[in-house]
């Protein structure tokens, strides 16, 4: 795995947590307790940080990064991402807020200044553009992405178990390679 620091600043990382050897990790990344980050993710702490929650994963391709703080933005947009977060394949986040007990579909973009409420599914290909919040219990799906319909039951019990499901597998790369 390449862990970078950027200009002094070092990424920081939970308990039990999985980097695959290929991911890159730069800068000001925190990384909460099993949280996994898969093959050939890019994660860019540099002109602002990043937060990924508990036992969050993300998925090989995906890349994060954020917006630098300016005259017009004083804060910037940084990446924080909840618990229980699953990032699927290929996805983009750039600069957004996703609460906890999301799941972001494969090959999904989430830009600049988004804020994704808890319990909600963005559905593969998804285009969250700028400044948009996306309500608490629904799916997101389209280009630009729409709200579809309120989550069912199972919909949002799978949302913590698909991130569960990612607990154990880092735990079983853990093992290998021990």
């Amino acid at each position: 795995m390449t862990i970078r620091n950027y200009q002094s600043t070092s990424p920081t990382l939970g308990e039990r947590c999985y980097i695959d050897e290929s991911a890159v990790i730069v800068g000001d990344v925190t990384l909460g307790e099993d949280a996994s980050i898969w093959p050939l993710v890019a994660a860019r702490g540099d002109v602002n940080h990043i937060s990924i929650g508990a036992r969050s994963n993300i998925q090989d391709g995906s890349v994060l990064h954020v917006s630098r703080k300016s005259v017009s933005n004083p804060n910037g947009f940084p990446l924080i991402i909840g618990n229980d977060v699953t990032v699927g394949h290929k996805c983009m986040l750039h600069g957004c807020v996703l609460g906890n007990r999301i799941l972001v579909g494969m090959g999904a973009i989430v830009m600049d200044g988004v804020i994704v409420e808890d319990d909600v599914f963005i559905g593969a290909g998804a285009l969250i553009p700028p400044n948009k919040r996306l309500e608490s219990g629904y799916l997101y799906v389209g280009n630009p992405a729409v709200k579809k319909r309120p989550l069912k039951e199972s919909e949002t019990a799978f949302l913590k178990q698909s991130a569960l499901n990612y607990v154990k597998l880092k735990d079983e790369y853990r093992e290998e390679q021990a």
